[in-house]
């Protein structure tokens, strides 16, 4: 459908996952079938009505780093990004270990940090490597540093986009993940303020959560396994499986907008069905504004009553 606002399309649609902590054979916890969750989550995706050119997975892509569950992953995945005509951009987190995640999803042997440069047609996503091997909080070496450093050193056409495990932002409702949370941040802040960074993008904490950082805006994504009841009632911490959800970026020429949408369908309560489409495509302008605005058209008049 055309725009029917003051705004045109977007110029980039990415589509923003996390956590989706796939295991080999078993269910996480003896409960939560993370593949399962995944595969609506991906479904879901498919009906977008503009589809997303890139499906940004920050980390924790396999609960145990089992060598299969990385295969599990790319079967679940690959097909539902071609079919898209998305390009994959997967990022560590401190749930992956580098050896098995480079050599199942990259081919290559190596337990170097995973640090890759993606361009989506004139964006530019930077997958950074913020796990630190055998701990859960999150690093960036002075050599990763230098090297973003490097890399944004010349703008891309439409900016750039970092996507990290662990986010760089305060978790006031989530205070003992205050423990895991990305080191030092004030030194990527030196390597991040006065570029082309657009956007950044992180997990990690199995909820949805916004900030700044460097002035550059931050997207915390949900997880798709499970996710941190942030209201636990009489629990130190409480996982559930519930509330899962993905973030959508519509970046255009001056803003991006985030919209935060569940990976399960809900019951509808209200609604109408596509019998309506082929009247409002044929209507005027002026026609399809009176429908949709006006409190007592024909779309607006309370249903079920």
């Amino acid at each position: 459908m055309e725009p029917l606002g003051q705004y045109p399309d977007p110029i980039h649609v990415v589509a923003h996952l996390s956590d989706p902590h796939l295991l080999a054979s078993s269910l996480q916890y003896g409960v939560v079938d993370t593949a399962a969750h995944l595969e609506r989550a991906l479904e879901r995706l498919a009906r977008l009505p503009m589809p997303p050119q890139a499906l940004v997975f920050t980390g924790d892509l396999a609960d145990k780093a089992e060598p299969a569950a990385y295969t599990k992953l790319r079967e679940i995945v690959e097909p539902a990004a071609e079919a898209l005509g998305a390009e994959v951009v997967w990022v560590m987190g401190n749930h992956d270990e580098r050896e098995v995640y480079s050599r199942e999803l990259f081919g290559a042997e190596s337990d170097a940090p995973q640090d890759r440069v993606h361009d989506i047609n004139g964006l530019r996503i930077v997958a950074l490597d913020t796990s630190v091997p055998g701990w859960h909080h999150g690093e960036l070496s002075d050599d990763q540093l230098a090297w973003l450093t490097d890399v944004l050193t010349e703008p891309a056409p439409h900016g750039t986009l970092l996507a990290m495990h662990h986010a760089p932002i305060p978790v006031p409702m989530l205070r003992l993940a205050e423990l895991i949370e990305l080191h030092d941040q004030e030194r990527l802040a030196a390597v991040v303020a006065g570029t082309d960074v657009r956007g950044i993008l992180g997990g990690h904490f199995h909820f949805t959560s916004f900030s700044t950082f460097a002035g550059v805006p931050v997207s915390v994504a949900s997880a798709t396994c499970y996710t941190s009841e942030v209201l636990p009632n009489q629990r130190l911490l409480s996982g559930v499986d519930a509330s899962q959800a993905f973030t959508m970026l519509h970046l255009y020429e001056d803003r991006i907008v985030h919209s935060v949408v569940p990976a399960m369908d809900g019951p509808e309560v209200t609604g109408h069905g596509l019998e309506m489409l082929a009247p409002f495509n044929a209507m005027t302008p002026a026609e399809r504004f009176d429908m949709v605005s006006r409190k007592d058209s024909l779309l607006n008049r309370p249903t079920g009553d």
